[in-house]
């Protein structure tokens, strides 16, 4: 199975939490604090972070932008003690792939990081037709699960650039939040709009597309998102 970093303060959560994993397979280290979880980070190179919200210290905010520094691919999942709107926005703005509210069942967990490795491990989302689309500065290269903005290297997590993939396969096309959870995320449930919206806003960052005018990927109010090729 998978490397699973597990990033935990309450000892108790952290220990259930790790067991679960591991009798589902999992090789699992587990840290206390940010500090610790970035130092194992180096050390023990996982395939997916489990990262509590609510840490001492260096936050889990923090540390969600520490490691998309040094990782702009590493699957994240952030475990939310509380549903709170702003919490989980603001936690996948900062770079979270996904997020579970606790206490979390051992299933839905297992579920979650089944999904996000599903996505780091690239399968396209059109099929993989092999071959490198451009519009405009913007090329993606549907084979290579790479993209290039002004022939510069663009580095998307795996959310970000499935989203791409995604929207790009079908230029015009009015995309629903729905339809996008299903597609990126392969999961849905209430409140996952966010999700969408918060992925939307960092791929939009990331290729330099201007807030108020978009060139890709536009807005249709009250639908969803679309992606125009010119």
């Amino acid at each position: 199975m998978s490397r699973v970093l597990l990033i935990e303060d309450d000892r108790a959560v952290r220990d259930g939490v790790a067991l679960a994993l591991r009798r589902q397979g999992h090789e699992v280290a587990a840290a206390e604090t940010g500090e610790d979880g970035l130092d194992r980070l180096r050390s023990f190179r996982p395939d997916v972070v489990v990262l509590d919200l609510m840490l001492p210290g260096m936050t889990g905010l923090d540390v969600c932008r520490r490691m998309r520094d040094l990782d702009q691919t590493l699957p994240i999942i952030m475990a939310t003690a509380r549903g709170d709107d702003e919490d989980i926005v603001v936690g996948l703005e900062a770079g979270a792939d996904d997020y579970v509210v606790k206490p979390v069942p051992a299933r839905v967990l297992q579920a979650r990081i089944r999904a996000v490795l599903r996505r780091a491990a690239g399968a396209p989302a059109d099929g993989g037709i092999p071959k490198i689309d451009t519009y405009g500065d913007l090329a993606v290269d549907r084979a290579g699960l790479s993209v290039t903005w002004q022939g510069e290297p663009v580095a998307l997590a795996p959310s970000e650039l499935r989203l791409l993939l995604t929207l790009s396969a079908s230029p015009g096309q009015v995309f629903s939040r729905q339809q996008l959870l299903e597609a990126v995320w392969q999961h849905s449930y209430h409140g996952d709009a966010r999700l969408v919206d918060a992925c939307v806003k960092r791929l939009r960052a990331k290729l330099g597309e201007p807030p108020r005018e978009p060139r890709h990927i536009h807005t249709v109010r009250g639908f969803g998102y679309r992606f125009a090729s010119r």
